[in-house]
C-alpha cells in the first residue's frame, strides 16, 4: 500500500505558479493520500473547488474533507450556499468506514495569522483490517500552541476505542441495523500531514517519546514512531519545507508503534515543484 502526504500549498508551487494538475501528477499512484491546505472558492487560487477538482481527478478513490475555515462566501446565495473553506483531505482506494473531523486548539492572534487547525480522521477498511488515517495540519504560529495541539491529538487516538464507533448499540430499535453494517474501530493509526516542527523539538518528543541515552527513543505501546528514522533516515534530514531559520523536517508520517514491521520504506519525494512542501511517501505492507 502506497502512502502519500502532501501539503498542497492551494496549488502554488515553488515557481508561485498556481496548478493543481501538477499536483495530481505528482500523487499519481497513491492508494492513500493526506493532503493539508485544500481550499475552495477563496480569491488567490481563483476561487476554485479545489475538494471538486481532487474527488473528479481521482474517481477512484473515496474521499473525505475536513474544513478548519469555513466562512460565508459574500455573494453567495441560499441556494448556492458556496462557503469559503480551507482544511484537510483524505483520498483513499480503500472504504472509508466513518470519518470525524476534530478542530486542535487554537490561540487568537493580533500578529501573525492564526487559522483554525484540524486533525481530519477517516477509518480505512482494508479487507478485514481497519486502520484509522488522520490528515493533520498543526500550527505555525508558536510551539507552546503546537503542544496543546499535539496533547489533543495525542488523546484523540487513546480515546478513540473507548469512544467507540459514531452510533454504539446492541439492538436499537431504531431500524439503524441495515445502514450500519460494520461498527469496528480501529486501535492502530497512521498520524499523516505537515506538523510545521521540526525533529528536535519538542513537540516531536511528545509524539515519539524521549531519546534515550542507549539509542532510540522510550515510547508505549500506544505511542507512535516516526516512519522516516524507523527507515534509516537521519532526523534532521529529509527536509520537507522552509521555517525562518531554513530548510527543516516538518512533514511526518508517525505510525502507531504495534504496526511498525509493516513500514516497507519511507522517502520524500525532492523532485515534486507544485507546492512549497516536498510531499512524503510511505510504503506500508498490508
Amino acid at each position: 500500500m502506497k502512502i502519500v502526504t502532501y501539503n498542497v500549498q492551494y496549488g502554488l508551487g515553488s515557481d508561485l505558479k498556481f496548478d493543481l494538475e501538477r499536483i495530481a501528477g505528482e500523487l499519481e499512484g497513491a492508494d492513500v493520500m493526506a493532503l493539508q491546505e485544500v481550499e475552495r472558492f477563496w480569491t488567490r487560487s481563483g476561487n476554485t473547488d479545489q475538494l471538486a477538482f481532487f474527488t473528479e481527478r481521482f474517481p477512484d478513490h473515496y474521499w473525505a474533507y475536513g474544513p478548519g475555515v469555513d466562512l460565508h462566501l459574500p455573494g453567495s446565495l441560499p441556494k448556492d450556499n458556496r462557503r469559503r473553506q480551507f482544511g484537510n483531505m483524505v483520498l483513499s482506494r480503500y472504504p472509508i468506514s466513518f470519518i470525524r473531523n476534530h478542530f486542535l486548539p487554537k490561540r487568537s492572534s493580533i500578529g501573525p495569522l492564526s487559522i483554525q487547525r484540524t486533525a481530519l480522521e477517516t477509518t480505512l477498511l482494508i479487507g478485514d483490517f481497519p486502520l484509522r488515517v488522520y490528515s493533520i495540519h498543526l500550527t505555525h504560529i508558536s510551539s507552546q500552541t503546537r503542544q496543546d495541539q499535539v496533547r489533543r491529538i495525542l488523546q484523540i487516538h487513546r480515546d478513540a476505542v473507548h469512544e467507540g464507533f459514531p452510533l454504539s448499540f446492541g439492538s436499537s430499535g431504531l431500524n439503524l441495523e441495515p445502514d450500519v453494517p460494520d461498527r469496528s474501530v480501529a486501535d492502530q493509526a497512521i498520524l499523516l500531514g505537515d506538523f510545521n516542527f521540526a525533529p528536535d523539538s519538542p513537540e516531536y518528543q511528545m509524539i515519539v517519546g524521549p531519546q534515550s541515552d542507549y539509542g532510540g527513543h522510550v515510547i508505549s505501546e500506544d505511542g507512535f514512531i516516526d516512519a522516516w528514522t524507523f527507515c534509516g533516515g537521519d532526523p534532521m534530514s529529509g527536509h520537507t519545507g522552509h521555517t525562518l531559520t531554513g530548510p527543516t523536517r516538518m512533514d511526518y508520517c508517525f505510525v502507531s508503534t504495534p504496526i511498525r514491521n509493516r513500514i516497507a520504506s519511507c522517502r520524500v519525494d525532492e523532485n515534486a515543484n507544485g507546492s512549497d512542501h516536498q510531499p512524503v511517501w510511505l510504503e506500508f505492507d498490508l
